[in-house]
């Protein structure tokens, strides 16, 4: 099935797969809930923060759905996968990563995930192609992302986590790094590069001030992959862009 990549819109919430609409690991910062330790309503609190920064700020998400002309007549394209970034400043748990802060001149790439699916391998770079194009319209000089190494594996047992991450781990509802951050991995194949090195949580960074050198080497990426997926056995389909 193909896919149709177009900025985020409020009145397309509803589209979102369940734990995008649901998942505030970026968007709350849990040590401003006090005694409280789960949100009343998170797809409120989910909606509101997207309202506010397409306020202030303009589109902040780029969604793949399936072509229209692929479904039936009538019927709601589903949504494959999505891509949400912001402004350091409006993402709350940015503060928290032991790789902080973002650069002053960076949007944050905080979440991406596609649904299962013959599209799965390819489409988080599609997705990543089109936030850096919108992001160069835009004129913005560098996309930033906090990434997840194979190491937070280390990092299940919380009698032995550094006090430090606590922080980083402390999540709400069905939110934990594990889902909710990027693979360091897929970062770097799609040309980011590691600018704050940390054993679980590197920061790293794209810059976009390099014409059209960030296509290439997401093209470079893909082209990899393909090659790769031509002489493999399929993996199992579904894998999401932050479990790689």
């Amino acid at each position: 099935m193909s896919a149709r990549i177009t900025p985020l819109r409020l009145a397309a919430f509803e589209q979102l797969p369940k734990h995008a609409r649901r998942c505030t690991f970026w968007e709350v910062d849990p040590g401003t809930l006090g005694d409280d330790n789960q949100l009343a309503d998170p797809e409120f609190e989910k909606e509101a923060w997207l309202s506010m920064v397409m306020l202030e700020w303009g589109s902040c998400g780029q969604v793949a759905t399936a072509d229209s002309a692929e479904c039936g007549g009538g019927e709601t394209p589903p949504c494959l996968g999505y891509a949400l970034y912001a402004p350091p400043r409006a993402v709350p748990r940015a503060h928290r990563f032991p790789t902080a802060p973002v650069s002053a001149d960076a949007v944050l790439l905080t979440s991406m995930r596609v649904e299962p699916g013959p599209a799965a391998d390819e489409l988080p770079y599609s997705l990543v192609a089109r936030v850096v194009d919108e992001l160069v319209r835009r004129g913005v000089r560098a996309l930033e992302a906090f990434g997840r190494t194979e190491n937070v594996a280390e990092l299940l047992d919380a009698q032995n986590v550094d006090p430090d991450l606590r922080p980083v781990l402390e999540a709400l509802g069905d939110c934990s790094v594990e889902h909710c951050v990027i693979a360091a991995d897929f970062l770097r194949d799609v040309g980011f590069v590691v600018v704050a090195p940390h054993r679980y949580f590197p920061r790293l960074r794209l810059e976009l001030d390099k014409g059209l050198g960030w296509k290439a080497e997401v093209e470079a990426a893909l082209e990899r992959l393909l090659e790769t997926s031509s002489l493999e056995q399929p993996v199992a389909a579904g894998a999401s862009a932050t479990n790689r």
